[in-house]
């Protein structure tokens, strides 16, 4: 005896319990926040065994592209994914982790740069794999062709 196992994908409407069919624009607007939420709580649990939040490891990251050279706290926002992170909260908690340290010009007291410590380094070297691991998981129903395409679709969105 066979079992057929369907797989069932719900459109947005059926997720979020509306009957009405909404437009088209809507509907894509509605999907994209859908799951743009739908990821962080994944990235959240993900993250939370390492008491770390999405937009610390993200300043973690960009300090380690950084080669060696620090940053200010404008380059970190600059680069930041998500633009409404206080840029130096983050990265007060980050020096209270032992993750960052926080250089401050002797001749200019106001010209403050942020490096990544060993520390940083050590915990990017344990837990960027992870991350890697759990993209991979998140995006396994999407072939390359599928994760290019829909690049270039978010992409021209934002034009």
């Amino acid at each position: 005896m066979y079992v057929q196992i369907l797989y069932l994908q719900l459109n947005i409407e059926d997720i979020i319990k509306t009957e009405v069919e909404l437009p088209l624009s809507r509907k894509a607007i509605v999907n994209l926040l859908y799951t743009e939420n739908w990821i962080m709580d994944k990235i959240n649990i993900e993250l939370k065994a390492y008491d770390i939040s999405l937009q610390q490891f993200n300043v973690l990251r960009i300090l380690k592209g950084q080669k060696g050279k620090p940053a200010n706290l404008c380059t970190i926002q600059e680069r930041m994914v998500s633009k409404m992170s206080n840029t130096t909260r983050l990265v007060d908690k980050l020096i209270t982790k032992g993750y960052v340290k926080r250089i401050i010009c002797e001749s200019n007291r106001r010209k403050v740069e942020i490096s990544i410590t060993e520390g940083g380094k050590n915990f990017l070297e344990k837990v960027s794999p992870i991350m890697v691991d759990f993209e991979n998981r998140v995006t396994k129903n999407l072939s390359d062709e599928d994760l290019t395409h829909l690049n270039e679709l978010l992409n021209k969105l934002r034009k």
